[in-house]
């Protein structure tokens, strides 16, 4: 039997910035990932940084590569009726911006930190089973290679986002479940071109929700909303372009260079929470509590933000053997989480063609989205929660 004072469900980044976040601290962790390590590296997923979260990866020694690498945008570009307004971040968020380093980029980095320190990692675990963490001795079981293995701990951190085992061994009667199911998702193309503009454009249009992005100068990711029946078969590289081309004001319109995808899927969007995120010694992180639709841009920002409560409250319980922390963690959480999810829902909604959507509704989206760009207190709401709520 291996003993650990905290176990690690998932090997993601709420998994990985927790056990680097408590190593620094003293304390010891096991991760415990079903997929392989190859698998989890080469995901691939957005990358808005906060600074909130930049923060949190340079102070456990994870910042050099995202300091040379990422890109610091200091704005955005909202398009609509047939124009494009730019969001000025520090003028309307106190100087504050946000940090372009891709999602696969951060993992790869905090993987490389926990290898190079030492700590345990289990990786292609199979039955992965959560045991009696609603009293004083929980443990974590797992099969690798025909063996079963059994991991000790005083507490578990699920991380393992939103089809892993850790939210699903808690009782339904324990958890209230939130969900909303958007009916359309987001297609998107990863391709070796220049971005159309040096920040991230996000379109409205009668058409559907158009997203330019990226993952450096050389490196873009695009995005055209679908609906949820659409199959990536269907789209051949030619057929996204076009659509993505449409949906665009002219300037980025002519901007867009096309090539050969790497990478093509496409992404249903929902929004998600689970309440509470503490069920007595096992905590929710990450996906495995909440989901929300990209469009915010808020999925590992709020991941890195439960870290940062979760480590806290641990690290207070171990050093000043005092429970607060890990007391007041799913509360202080959630109250970021909902305001979050607010947000996300809000520029979704705002954003995308719905299906009940007519001329009326397309209208009210445009004049919301003029309202916007000419009111300065408008703007102020929207760059203070694109950057991120402070914790």
């Amino acid at each position: 039997m291996m003993r650990t004072q905290v176990a690690i469900i998932g090997s993601g980044p709420a998994g990985l910035l927790l056990g680097a976040l408590l190593g620094k601290a003293g304390i010891d962790t096991v991760i415990v990932e079903a997929r392989s390590q190859a698998y989890v590296a080469a995901r691939i997923r957005a990358g808005v940084l906060e600074e909130g979260t930049t923060r949190l990866l340079q102070a456990v020694g994870c910042g050099a590569r995202m300091k040379v690498e990422g890109l610091v945008h200091e704005g955005f570009g909202l398009a609509f009726a047939g124009r494009q307004h730019r969001i000025d971040l520090p003028a309307h968020a106190g100087g504050r911006t946000v940090t372009v380093y891709g999602q696969t980029e951060v993992t790869r980095d905090l993987m490389a930190h926990r290898a190079a320190q030492g700590w345990a990692s289990v990786y292609e675990a199979a039955n992965v089973a959560l045991h009696d963490f609603g009293g004083e001795a929980p443990s974590v079981t797992y099969e690798k290679d025909g063996v079963t293995h059994t991991i000790a701990c005083d507490f578990i951190a699920g991380c393992d986002g939103y089809h892993g085992v850790s939210r699903a061994s808690v009782p339904d009667a324990a958890k209230a479940l939130y969900e909303r199911v958007y009916p359309f998702g987001w297609l998107g193309v990863l391709a070796d071109v220049p971005p159309a503009d040096h920040e991230l454009v996000y379109a409205n249009h009668p058409r559907g929700f158009a997203l330019c992005s990226m993952r450096s100068m050389t490196r873009s990711r695009y995005y055209v909303q679908v609906p949820t029946s659409d199959k990536v078969d269907a789209w051949s590289d030619d057929a996204f372009w076009d659509e993505l081309r449409r949906r665009l004001p002219e300037r980025i319109a002519d901007a867009v260079t096309p090539g050969p995808s790497i990478e093509k899927s496409i992404a249903p969007l929902r929004s998600f929470v689970c309440e509470p995120m503490r069920f007595g010694r096992l905590f929710l992180a990450g996906d495995a509590a909440h989901i929300v639709p990209p469009t915010g841009a808020k999925g590992l920002n709020l991941a890195a933000s439960d870290v940062h409560y979760l480590s806290q409250g641990l690290i207070e319980h171990y050093g000043e053997r005092s429970d607060s922390g890990v007391d007041a963690y799913s509360g202080r959480a959630l109250s970021r989480i909902w305001k979050a999810e607010r947000f996300s829902w809000w520029m979704t909604s705002t954003l995308h063609r719905f299906p009940d959507t007519d001329s009326f509704g397309q209208r009210m989206q445009e004049a919301e989205l003029d309202y916007l760009t000419q009111s300065a207190a408008a703007t102020s709401s929207l760059a203070e929660n694109y950057v991120g709520l402070p914790y």
